[in-house]
């Protein structure tokens, strides 16, 4: 029985006080029970937790009780067992590490497009305009290796802050395109959307709520494969669900 639920949000918000919301954040957890990692830094929140459903709510509605977080959005799976073995809580520079200081997504972000309307635009060939329709992996060539979009450009990266420099070798491939960027739950994307308009590709979205977002609201079918998550499960099939080639 899948009674454990797990969860993963992240906001890009300004962040002052730090050490006073990790002191919160670790008396809150520790009251819930609650286990898995939560970044925080200046730029924001990245969180990944698992617990029995009502812990795990409970903890979302005093989180979202503080103005910042109000809009917090959680994707949701379920598993039969705990995922983790203990809570995280630390203090980042960076809560998705890309070492490109002027790409702020609390600043603003990047246009993004819903799962539904990927769907339409890949089932017909080209965007609402006609163009070309480029898919662009951001994650790292291992999480790649076990399942992506249909015809993808993998940059074949080994971690995220390798991606500015790798985007620069395939400028040709997106070229009068439209380019749509997707990662494990779009908090890459948020960064990557950025810079790769900051670059002149001024035609990129990113790909809402990212592959986990994709699962839960369509059918899947332009995704081959499972999607690599960073706990105990390892992989998840379309279903949002354990997948059978995990170990």
């Amino acid at each position: 029985m899948n009674s454990i639920l797990n969860i993963s949000a992240y906001k890009f918000v300004p962040l002052a006080d730090l050490a006073n919301l990790k002191a919160d954040l670790v008396s809150q957890t520790q009251a819930r029970q609650l286990k898995g990692t939560i970044l925080i830094a200046e730029e924001g929140i990245n969180l990944f937790l698992a617990a029995a459903k009502e812990s795990v709510r409970d903890f979302l509605s005093w989180l979202k009780s503080d103005q910042r977080f109000s809009d917090l959005w959680a994707k949701e799976s379920w598993s039969d067992h705990q995922p983790f073995n203990k809570m995280r809580i630390k203090i980042k520079s960076e809560i998705i590490r890309m070492n490109h200081p002027a790409i702020q997504p609390q600043a603003g972000r990047a246009p993004a497009i819903s799962p539904e309307q990927l769907d339409q635009w890949l089932d017909q060939g080209h965007d609402d305009q006609g163009r070309e329709v480029v898919l662009l992996d951001t994650r790292n060539a291992f999480e790649v290796s076990h399942g992506s979009f249909k015809g993808a450009i993998d940059l074949g990266i080994k971690k995220f802050s390798d991606f500015p420099e790798a985007l620069s070798s395939h400028s040709n491939d997106f070229t009068g395109k439209t380019v749509v960027s997707f990662c494990t739950g779009g908090i890459r994307c948020e960064k990557a959307a950025i810079y790769m308009r900051e670059m002149g590709l001024q035609d990129t979205f990113q790909l809402e709520g990212g592959i986990l977002n994709y699962f839960e609201k369509t059918t899947a079918r332009h995704y081959q494969g499972d999607c690599f998550v960073f706990d105990d499960r390892e992989l998840l099939d379309p279903q949002l669900a354990v997948s059978s080639q995990a170990k």
